[in-house]
């Protein structure tokens, strides 16, 4: 039985990294099919006027907390065992997983070209792991016919896992989208993973992450993108935080 804690409407898992490796090894050992989202304080504010992505955290069959705030708020709510389930550090530990399984990896996203370097980071950090593919989308909507024809290649190359890196919203709103045409056991939408290992972007010092200050470390290496995203969204998603928690506004858990 999944237990989760409501965050401002969206339902997260009061789970930590070992059971969430457990949950996702279990899916590609039984060839059951499930996508894993990683939500943040980003996230979940998004989640408020986008109703797609609402539906796509409704709908996944993992939602683990991402960011500290969340992890606090899991443990404010009685789940006290609540630790940061990280994409990045997710993907590393499936990858060494994948190796040693003999899984194999496919990588969607990022800019132009970082899903192949991300391909060849992690093949060159993990000998043995299976690289079905990788390829990095437009930065824009997709066509029907193109999004069928990436469908296609996905599954034409029967891949144990897929990691998705297209940034949230898209990533989750693209997983849940597409989850019933897509054969792969796992979709994971691991966003800046794609960046982190492959040295286009710094990772926050260990203590930063601990203490929930990746976002100020992250503002100051991308001050011009992410201003909007943690000075105004993280502002909005405490107002949120505090009308729910003192009983001010109601947030009904969206429906799957």
């Amino acid at each position: 039985m999944r237990l989760r804690y409501n965050v401002i409407g969206v339902d997260v898992d009061a789970t930590h990294p070992s059971a969430a490796l457990a949950e996702i090894e279990s899916w590609i050992r039984e060839r059951r099919r499930g996508f894993v989202c990683f939500a943040t304080a980003h996230g979940v504010t998004e989640a408020q006027s986008v109703p797609e992505l609402a539906a796509a955290y409704a709908a996944s069959d993992l939602t683990g907390p991402d960011g500290m705030p969340l992890v606090w708020l899991g443990r404010a709510h009685g789940h006290g065992d609540v630790a940061r389930v990280y994409g990045p550090t997710i993907t590393l530990q499936l990858c060494e997983r994948a190796a040693r399984e003999g899984w194999s990896g496919y990588f969607y996203g990022g800019a132009e070209g970082v899903a192949e370097r991300l391909a060849a980071a992690m093949a060159g950090r993990f000998p043995g792991l299976r690289i079905a593919g990788w390829e990095s989308p437009p930065f824009r909507p997709l066509t029907a016919e193109e999004e069928t024809a990436a469908v296609a290649r996905i599954n034409d190359a029967s891949p144990d896992l897929v990691f998705v890196g297209l940034g949230c919203p898209r990533q989750e709103m693209w997983m849940h989208r597409l989850r019933a045409r897509l054969g792969a056991p796992v979709l994971l939408g691991v966003g800046a993973a794609f960046d982190f290992h492959t040295g286009r972007v710094k990772q926050a010092p260990a203590w930063m992450q601990s203490a929930g200050l990746e976002w100020f470390f992250r503002l100051t290496q991308e001050p011009r993108r992410l201003w909007k995203r943690y000075l105004v969204t993280n502002s909005v998603f405490v107002t949120h935080v505090l009308l729910q928690a003192l009983r001010l506004r109601r947030y009904p858990r969206s429906a799957s």
